[in-house]
Parts: structure tokens; sequence; C-alpha cells
């Protein structure tokens, strides 16, 4: 295996990278653990669609039992049997049972559960949910960054200046994300390439481009030398494959290529910083358990959910300072809001408030954490849905303060005030700063939106 520095290694130099390619060599890592100990890494994985929250952490006594029953007539869960909901500690709620594959790392304290999570917005559009929570402005659309790009410009931990700081995985690059030109957007490491592969002629026209984008310092010209340089590595390293380690086994389909694409690029340590993956079809308005809500169609998607992130931890797990990035690790599992509490007459469910969101990392304080609202009619929302009682920014913040060193609330998060830690994760409690600074964003980035298809 081939290291060095990724501030040493010249990717300009597409000569010695072709004649690399050449060789019998298919994994080269540009870094080493060493040279990354500030690397901590976040992975924002976004469920599109409105995830029935109420269907993957279920109550499963007391009171609040009866009242899911009687809502959820043909999706109620049950709490004995086939498919039996998994007991959440010593509450009176539940695990999906589809989504089995996370409950050995919730009870290994790896994973992090919050129901209740939201925004305090009374909209039920997923575009404007979704485009308020990547924004980090609730009801508001006047933002021209995102969240995950004004922690990158008020963090203290360089990154400018790696290979792949930023790694957007998808066609388009996320609304979270708008203002930056320093991201890596990608659906699959085969494809991020230059037509032809390594070749005498592609080799020059790489010099060309390159001697182009050298000749202004604009953000056009830098975005192109990242896309070049991001270009040249994938390329190099996906000559060979992919293997996952320590026994990680990914779902099938685009989703689990896709992590598998981000355990991947951590492996290559090119610094990065933040990584976003989305996973949609969770508008579930028609038959949502297909006749079984222990089976079809909502238990299949939360399945590949919950697999794909027990493989990814699994697989970045490893047994020694040099294979293991568990620690460096926080996962951020979201949605834009829930469905209601009462199932509709199509055996689906419709737009709700109350979400849920997950962490997970080998510095999570794993366990169910925040406060469930109940489920009587009068402590609902809108007498329909689960009430928010975690706003999802005081979920973001403990993750930013603790694991990333980044106290800038203000202007992460305008005009959010009154945070305090949940617990969620370990790390050192830094005082917020709630004043706001601006975040300079090139015009050439500003008003981008990402507009998804929900299905």
């Amino acid at each position: 295996m081939f290291k060095t520095s990724r501030r040493g290694f010249l990717v300009g130099c597409s000569s010695a990278i072709a004649a690399m390619a050449g060789s019998q060599m298919n994994r080269v890592v540009f870094g080493s653990p060493e040279d990354e100990p500030n690397q901590n890494i976040m992975i924002v994985i976004y469920l599109r669609g409105g995830c029935d929250a109420l269907n993957v952490i279920t109550p499963i006594g007391g009171d609040d039992r009866g009242h899911y029953e009687a809502a959820r007539t043909d999706l109620r869960l049950p709490v004995s049997g086939e498919g039996a909901l998994l007991q959440l500690g010593s509450s009176n709620l539940g695990l999906h049972s589809a989504a089995a594959p996370l409950y050995d790392l919730f009870t290994d304290g790896k994973l992090a559960l919050i129901p209740a999570t939201g925004m305090h917005s009374n909209t039920r559009s997923h575009f404007d949910a979704m485009q308020y929570m990547e924004l980090g402005t609730p009801d508001q659309k006047a933002a021209t960054s995102g969240w995950l790009t004004r922690h990158l410009k008020t963090t203290s931990v360089p990154w400018e200046n790696e290979l792949m700081p930023v790694l957007g995985v998808g066609d388009i690059s996320p609304t979270s994300l708008s203002g930056t030109y320093n991201k890596v957007t990608m659906s699959n490491a085969s494809d991020f390439r230059m037509d032809r592969g390594f070749s005498p002629e592609r080799d020059l026209q790489r010099v060309a481009l390159r001697s182009l984008y050298r000749r202004k310092n604009s953000v056009v010209h830098n975005s192109g030398m990242s896309a070049l340089d991001a270009a040249d590595i994938v390329e190099l390293n996906s000559i060979g494959g992919y293997t996952p380690e320590n026994g990680a086994v990914y779902p099938s389909g685009s989703f689990g290529n896709q992590l598998k694409l981000i355990a991947q690029m951590i492996k290559l340590q090119l610094g990065m910083k933040v990584a976003t993956v989305d996973l949609g079809g969770w508008d579930t308005h028609e038959n949502q358990g297909s006749n079984n809500p222990v089976a079809g169609y909502f238990a299949d998607r939360l399945n590949m959910l919950s697999a794909g992130m027990k493989a990814l931890y699994q697989d970045l797990n490893g047994s020694s300072p040099g294979t293991d990035y568990s620690n460096r690790l926080s996962v951020v599992c979201m949605s834009e809001f829930g469905r209601r509490l009462k199932e509709n007459d199509n055996r689906g469910t419709d737009h709700g408030h109350g979400g849920f969101m997950m962490v997970m990392g080998g510095e999570t304080n794993g366990g169910l954490h925040g406060q469930w609202p109940g489920l009587h009619t009068d402590q609902l929302y809108d007498n329909a849905d689960l009430a928010v009682t975690t706003d999802y920014r005081r979920v973001l913040s403990e993750l930013l303060i603790r694991r990333f060193e980044n106290p800038n609330l203000g202007t992460i998060f305008p005009e959010y005030t009154g945070y305090s830690p949940m617990n969620l994760v370990q790390g050192t409690d830094l005082t917020p700063n709630y004043d706001t600074v601006i975040v300079d964003v090139p015009d050439e980035l500003t008003n981008k939106v990402y507009m998804p298809a929900i299905q």
C-alpha cells in the first residue's frame, strides 16, 4: 500500500498517476491516521418523503398503545408473535422488527434514537419542509447557503485545501450544501471519471485542463481543479473495485452502493469532513404495509435503511488504529416530517408533524433520548399528529459542538437559541455563540435549491 501526504501529492502530475494505474496496485491511500488527527466525519442520511415515525418507534404499552391501535387498524405493529416490536430498554416504546439490523448497535450503545423530532412549523409541504430543514431556517427561505455549508465556513478545523472534504452522493447536490464549491457530487465511483481512462491522449487532456483552470482564481476555476483532482483519485482507486471489511454486507441496490462509496472515500483518507446521501420513497399514502404491517413496502424500505447503516458502521469499525474509523464517525438520519397518527382509507398514512432522528457512531451515547409527547388527542399536534418535543436543530447542534468543536450556532442556525445538550454523543461542551457572522457565498453559488423527487 502506497502512502503519502495529501498536501504533498501532486495530482497534476497525471503521468505518474497513469503509471500507477498500469501497475498491479488497486488501492492508493493519500494520507494516514497520523495526518488526520482532527478528521471527524459527519454523514447525513436524509429520508425524503416524510418517514412514518410512528411505525419506526412505536408504543408497546400504556395508554398510548390503546390510542395507537385504535388509530391504526391495518397498520398497527404487533407486540408479540411474528414481527413483534423490539423493546427499547425499559421504555414503553419498541422498534419495528424490520430495523433489527440496528438493534444490536442500539443495545451496544452505538445508536441513539430520538422520537418526536422536527421543526415547529405548520407546513405539510414536502418541498417547503425539506428546504426549511436543509437551510436551517424553519419557515424562511431567504438563506443563500445550507446549514452544512455554514458549519464548514465557521469551523476552526482546516478543510478547504483537502482533496475531498465534502461529498454529496447522488445526482444532485442537496440544499444543505448550497454555497460551497469544495464539494464533489457523484453517484458511484465507476462513472466518476474521464472517458477512456488513463491513456497518453487522455493524460495530455488532463494536463491541458489543469493549465486552463490554474490561470484564474475564481469559483469556477477552483471548482474545476477540485473536480479534476477528485476524478484522478477516484478513477485510480476504482480500478480494482472495493471490498468491504470486517464482514460488512451492504444491501443490494443504489442505497447500499452509495454507502459503500462513502466508506471507500473515507478509507482513502482524502480529508473528508462531510458526506450526504438520500434515501427516498417514504411518502406512503397507499399500501404502506401491503396487507401486512410487519412486511411489505414500508418494512422493506426500513430494512434497507437499517441494513445499510449497520454495514457502514461495521465496515468502518476496524480492529486497529489504521483501520478503525468508527470513533471519527457521526451518522445522523432525519426526515422532513412524520405521518399522521390515524391511517387513511388506502392503508397508508398522510403528511404529519413529529418525526424521529437517529445518531450512530463510535462516540455515540446510545439509547432512547428526548421526550415522548403522548398520543391522546389533546397531546397531538393539531389533534392529529405526533407533536414535536425536540427541535431537530438541537440534535444537530450537539453534534456540531461536541463532535466538531463548532459552537457558532447563531450563524449555522439563525434565530435558534436556548440550546442544551441531550448527551447524545461524547465530547466537550462549548459555550454556544449565538452571534450571526456573514458567511461569504459567491454569487455563482447562491439560490441553488435542490428539489428532489419524493418517490
